[in-house]
């Protein structure tokens, strides 16, 4: 069941493990004005992506971007990865659902740990705000990237825990 919060909050939910104490490490830092973590992740140019390992199997994808409409949005899963997506600027919307209420349409699970599904019509629509982190796991079907009203720029990270 996916998990939406404070990096505080997701510390007392999620379980006890080296790779999540690395994660949540990293948030901590990004989230916090004034580290290198977040200035890094401001100085991505819109559009662009950057992956940074961090350490125990995890890594994260540090990225900008303007959120796009709900038609533009896709439904994704992963096997191998939680996804740990935390919101520098915002805010962007994000629809969840349960993955096995979708039919897969582009699976690319051996290659890249993501898959695409169809849409559909019965979601949870979450508004994620800077200093607010969405916790998705592999029976979960995430769609973001989604602008929550008009498109603004986003800077976002996207920490990936293996399992």
């Amino acid at each position: 069941m996916a998990l939406w919060g404070t990096v505080q909050t997701l510390r007392e939910q999620l379980t006890n493990h080296p790779r999540f104490d690395v994660a949540l490490n990293y948030l901590e830092k990004v989230l916090t004005p004034g580290t290198t973590e977040h200035a890094r992740v401001m100085a991505v140019p819109a559009g662009e992506m950057k992956r940074v390992e961090l350490a125990e199997g995890v890594f994260a994808l540090e990225q900008a971007y303007v959120g796009k409409s709900r038609a533009m949005g896709r439904f994704e899963a992963h096997d191998r990865h939680i996804d740990l997506q935390a919101i520098l600027t915002g805010p962007e919307r994000m629809d969840v659902t349960a993955r096995a209420k979708l039919k897969i349409n582009v699976d690319n699970l051996t290659d890249h740990d993501v898959c695409f599904m169809d849409d559909a019509t019965e979601v949870s629509v979450w508004t994620v705000r800077a200093g607010e982190v969405a916790v998705f796991f592999p029976s979960d079907a995430h769609m973001p990237s989604l602008a929550a009203g008009d498109p603004v720029q986003i800077h976002k990270t996207c920490v990936k825990v293996e399992i």
